[in-house]
């Protein structure tokens, strides 16, 4: 869909360039934007490296399972029908804990770890799991301790402007997709039926012939 979408908008511009006799400048634009595109991109490499490896540092040295551990009773409580020593647990906890420390390329591999063992667990195939879609508003939603290095990046010291806001402003986004799903979860039209409830075809009751 996204393709479709930036098709339509470059196609809506070189038409309206060429009608108003501005094509020159959709393509000098174009041009530009590429190359500040390039330069952005360059420029975050020395940043995330910095971040990946303090992640990678944090995993390596336990800090991780610190973390986890100390985030075990609240996520025994937002994923009920996980279990406490899954793999799904572990790799929700690095999620998240990537995501809280601005390391947003980082947590994606993570995210979709977590969500295939959560698949696992899934009874119903077809259906995302209460847990799957807990986990997806918290990762979406997820609380910023230290800004996004794109961000960083981009507005340099001024990014320190907005740290408390950030994180009063990413508190509040988590707790309430973690309160819609949990109230959503318990109304009938969005309950996930067991997949034991399935209604069993009738039991063939019709006479044989009538054996003796």
């Amino acid at each position: 869909m996204l393709n479709y979408i930036w098709f339509g908008m470059m196609a809506i511009a070189v038409v309206v360039g060429t009608f108003t006799g501005r094509i020159d400048a959709v393509t000098e634009a174009a041009i530009d934007m590429a190359k500040t595109a390039v330069e952005i991109s360059i420029g975050l490499i020395g940043i995330m490296a910095l971040w990946l490896g303090v992640m990678k540092i944090a995993e390596e040295s336990g800090l991780i399972r610190i973390i986890a551990r100390a985030l075990r009773p609240i996520m025994v409580r937002l994923f009920p029908d996980v279990p406490a020593d899954h793999p799904a647990m572990g790799s929700i906890v690095l999620n998240m804990s990537a995501n809280m420390l601005g390391l947003g390329n980082a947590a994606t591999p993570l995210g979709l770890k977590a969500m295939e063992e959560l698949q696992e667990l899934n009874p119903n195939k077809e259906t995302a799991s209460n847990a799957m879609v807990m986990f997806l508003a918290i990762n979406t939603s997820s609380v910023q301790l230290i800004l996004p290095a794109t961000v960083v990046a981009l507005m340099g010291a001024v990014s320190s402007q907005i740290f408390i806001t950030t994180i009063l402003a990413t508190l509040c986004s988590t707790t309430a997709a973690i309160i819609t799903v949990k109230l959503l979860e318990k109304s009938k039209r969005f309950a996930i039926e067991p997949a034991g409830d399935a209604a069993e075809p009738p039991a063939d009751t019709e006479d044989d012939g009538g054996a003796p």
